[in-house]
């Protein structure tokens, strides 16, 4: 069956179960959940995708009880779509996760009605991207390995785009260890953990100008003591420290950091203790191949996007860690106007009628770009060629 039949199948798949799509995007939105806590939205979603003929079952269990991969059909090519559904605290879907896990699962059902037993269907039910990130752990345990192509739409706002990155970023937390007493005692001397840390977070600051690739560092100090009258014996600082590569965050920055941690708290004559309360997020590669097939989608579809370049990054995603594994492509899509992700009017957004009429141009370009890498020829030398090409002829450029 040639593509053209295929997407025609595909889009009025979207179009029938356009209410199931949209009823997974507002039970998600009215019953929001943080992260490794989406009890009701696994357990929904693997109903729907059993009724949609799909075999459902445990993801990694050890680690993520509510994930989940639903697989349906037997062909060769492998194509993945990643459904993500935690909320924010105090927000609910304020980053509009519910629209990701119908846009993923409606694209699914969609391509498996016109792949036939051309391709095998994966539905990924990734936990906590906010928090614990699990496609970081799925990725590191061989979960993704056998994709041929991992695909999923963030919603955004003011306009749809492609392209781009994210930042890799590496959370880490300092715990500076002293010795209690009492600040007028003129014989006990205490050991100060604040003392320590602020010293540290000073020269962290002189450190940071000498690293010469972008980068982000944000601290903060969750503990500092317990009473003025008393030497702080213990001082902890969080930080968030990213950079837009992988490679220089961990092989360049990290390294460093610690190292003048280290000094600086034995300089001080305190512990250090060291850990990475987040695990790390890799930088998004977004393939060109994907990137074109998404652009011809969407323009297929009339819906207007803009381009974003390579190195654009605004925040960090565990998609950045399946994009390691196999090839990827995350487009934003336009659910509202001057809002901003992370804030009520976003997770208001999220849950507007608008927003599921988006979903459902989501779900019909995620099945038709799944339907491109069934009829992909062999790629360029250099696939970013082939996008740069495309997009020239698609803009004028």
């Amino acid at each position: 069956m040639d593509g053209k039949t295929m997407k025609d199948i595909s889009d009025r798949k979207v179009d029938e179960i356009e209410q199931c799509i949209w009823n997974i995007a507002d039970y998600l939105h009215s019953h929001p959940e943080l992260g490794t806590q989406e009890v009701l939205a696994s357990a929904y979603l693997r109903c729907v995708l059993t009724e949609a003929g799909f075999t459902v079952g445990d993801c990694v269990p050890e680690a993520f009880p509510t994930a989940f991969e639903a697989v349906c059909g037997s062909g060769p090519v492998h194509i993945g779509f990643l459904a993500e559904y935690d909320a924010l605290p105090g927000i609910g879907h304020g980053c509009g996760h519910n629209l990701i896990a119908a846009m993923s699962v409606g694209a699914a059902i969609a391509f498996a009605a016109a792949a036939s037993d051309e391709a095998t269907i994966h539905v990924y039910g990734c936990p906590a991207e906010e928090t614990a990130a699990s496609k970081a752990y799925m990725s590191a345990h061989h979960v993704f390995d056998s994709l041929t192509a991992a695909l999923i739409i963030h919603p955004g706002e003011d306009k749809t785009t492609l392209g781009g990155t994210s930042y890799a970023t590496h959370p880490l937390e300092f715990t500076f260890t002293g010795k209690p007493a009492h600040v007028a005692d003129p014989s006990y001397h205490g050991i100060n953990a604040l003392d320590a840390l602020v010293d540290f977070y000073g020269q962290l600051k002189q450190l940071e100008q000498t690293f010469t690739e972008r980068h982000i560092i944000g601290a903060i100090i969750t503990e500092g003591g317990t009473a003025p009258n008393i030497i702080p014996d213990r001082a902890v600082m969080r930080a968030t420290i990213r950079a837009l590569k992988t490679e220089y965050l961990e092989q360049t920055m990290l390294p460093q950091i610690k190292a003048l941690a280290q000094r600086v708290s034995d300089a001080h004559g305190t512990k250090l203790t060291m850990y990475h309360y987040e695990p790390l997020l890799m930088d998004m590669v977004n393939d060109p191949r994907l990137d074109v097939d998404f652009a011809d989608a969407f323009s297929e579809l009339g819906e207007e996007f803009d381009i974003k370049d390579d190195d654009f990054a605004e925040g960090s995603t565990d998609v950045g860690n399946v994009s390691y594994i196999t090839r990827v492509s995350q487009p934003s899509l336009c659910i509202g106007y001057d809002i901003s992700a992370h804030t009520p009017e976003f997770a208001a957004a999220a849950g507007s009628r608008y927003a599921k009429i988006q979903a459902l141009v989501g779900a019909k370009a995620m099945a038709r770009v799944a339907i491109d890498v069934l009829h992909e020829k062999p790629v360029r030398e250099n696939p970013a060629d082939e996008r740069e090409a495309a997009w020239r002829q698609a803009f004028g450029g």
